[in-house]
């Protein structure tokens, strides 16, 4: 049993996984990272999401000069379904979806061009506060997701292309 635990990080290499944040800040994806820049972003959810995409894209604390500039769109969509026995709205879906573009800002061509989507249900209470409260909360957890697809999506993309080398 010994034996096979000593074999398998040999077994994982041999497969060709790579840790993808290798060297820490100093590594390749995470200065690719720190070249984006993210363009403003219309709207509160557009704060929220551009807010995280900054504090996950600078996450390494070192500043680059932007190689790659981001651009997004934002969809939010709030719909109320489930209705109840006296025709009131007892659950809400909240759906934020993000178009993006990842710009090389010396030659302008698209790097990439992709979605984003994530969403959450809302029960309606007999609050109002409430309800408003927990919507708002929904928001700030969709921001934080699509921002967080956003950046996975980015990195792999750097890390395939090699950005941040030296």
């Amino acid at each position: 049993m010994r034996s096979a635990a000593l074999l398998l990080p040999f077994l994982l290499a041999a497969c060709g996984l790579q840790p993808m944040y290798a060297g820490g800040g100093d590594g390749q994806v995470a200065r690719g990272l720190a070249s984006v820049q993210v363009s403003e972003i219309e709207g509160r959810a557009g704060w929220l999401v551009r807010h995280a995409l900054n504090d996950r894209l600078g996450a390494s604390g070192t500043k680059q000069t932007p190689q790659y500039r981001l651009d997004v769109r934002l969809d939010d969509q709030l719909e109320g379904f489930a209705l109840l026995s006296d025709d009131t709205i007892g659950r809400e879906r909240r759906t934020l979806r993000a178009r993006y573009q990842l710009v090389d800002l010396t030659s302008g061509k698209i790097v990439l061009d992709d979605s984003a989507a994530s969403d959450a249900g809302i029960d309606v209470v007999s609050s109002d506060y409430a309800t408003i409260s927990a919507e708002r909360t929904a928001l700030e957890n969709l921001a934080t997701d699509v921002a967080n697809r956003i950046v996975t999506s980015v990195a792999l993309e750097l890390r395939g292309n090699g950005a941040g080398a030296p």
